[in-house]
């Protein structure tokens, strides 16, 4: 942010998209200093959509639920892997979302479709954060 901004200032328009996690938008299984610097990101980006709103910038988030990436899930059952996470907020994960669907949702806020789209924490997620 620190890098981009003066350049979407001086060009007077930008748009900001961080990678949160559905653990920003509650508490969660996946521990408190994760969950704590999630939720860090999540006020990061309100605060930034309200400060340089009239400047022409915009801030969002997506909040990625379980996506197949190279960091693995331990799934053992005294691990904090699916079946922790089933039993603590009782509901299944469903499927694993992918990369690609996470980077269509960026694309989409950084889209001029989106242009009136400030402040939003967008859960890609297949509806996990819904439980």
């Amino acid at each position: 942010t620190r890098a981009v901004l003066p350049h979407m200032l001086t060009a007077g328009a930008g748009s900001l998209v961080f990678t949160g996690s559905e653990a920003g938008l509650r508490g969660g299984a996946a521990g408190a200093a994760y969950t704590a610097a999630k939720h860090g990101i999540t006020g990061l980006v309100k605060n930034l959509a309200v400060m340089y709103r009239d400047q022409g910038i915009r801030a969002n988030m997506i909040a990625p639920g379980p996506t197949a990436t190279g960091m693995g899930v331990d799934t053992r059952p005294d691990a904090h892997g699916p079946s922790v996470i089933t039993n603590l907020i009782g509901a299944n994960i469903g499927r694993t979302g992918s990369a690609d669907e996470q980077a269509a949702a960026i694309v989409w806020l950084t889209s001029a479709a989106a242009s009136f789209v400030n402040g939003a924490v967008l859960p890609v997620d297949d509806g996990w954060s819904a439980v």
